[in-house]
C-alpha cells in the first residue's frame, strides 16, 4: 500500500492521502473543504487520476468534516468523467454532516455510498 500526502493548506486544514489497494485509486481526506482550498484539492486529484479511462476511484470522506458546494460541484464532475468513459467511482466512510449535505443536494443518489472501503472496493468486482 503506498500512501502519499497530496496537499495540506493553512487557511482551512485539508489533508488528501492516496493509495491504491488492489485496483482502485483511493483517496482519504481529513479535515474541510471550502473555497480557500477546494481548488487546489481537486486540480491535485485531477493530475492524479490522469486519464479517466478504466479507472476504479473511491473518495473516502472518513474524516471529512465539512464541504461546500464547490467541493460537491467537483465530486460530480469527476463521477461524470469517469461514468462517460465507463469507469466507475463510489464514496465510502462518511460522516453524518457530510452525509446529509451529500443527500440533500441528490449527490447520494447519483454515486453509490458504502459504510466501508472495502465495501466499496468490493461493489467494483460485482456485475
Amino acid at each position: 500500500m503506498n500512501v502519499m500526502i497530496f496537499s495540506k493548506y493553512m487557511n482551512t486544514p485539508i489533508e488528501i492521502k492516496s493509495k491504491n489497494v488492489q485496483d482502485a485509486m483511493i483517496f482519504e481526506f481529513h479535515g474541510e473543504l471550502d473555497e480557500t482550498n477546494a481548488d487546489k484539492t481537486f486540480t491535485d486529484i485531477y493530475s492524479s487520476i490522469g486519464d479517466f479511462k478504466s479507472k476504479k476511484i473511491i473518495l473516502n470522506l472518513v474524516e471529512l468534516k465539512y464541504l461546500n458546494s464547490k467541493s460537491i460541484g467537483y465530486i460530480a464532475d469527476i463521477f461524470s468523467n469517469l461514468e462517460d468513459v465507463g469507469s466507475k467511482m463510489a464514496l465510502s466512510n462518511i460522516l453524518p454532516e457530510v452525509h446529509d449535505t451529500l443527500e440533500l443536494v441528490g449527490i447520494l443518489q447519483i454515486i453509490p455510498a458504502f459504510a466501508t472501503e472495502q465495501e466499496a472496493i468490493t461493489s467494483f468486482t460485482v456485475a
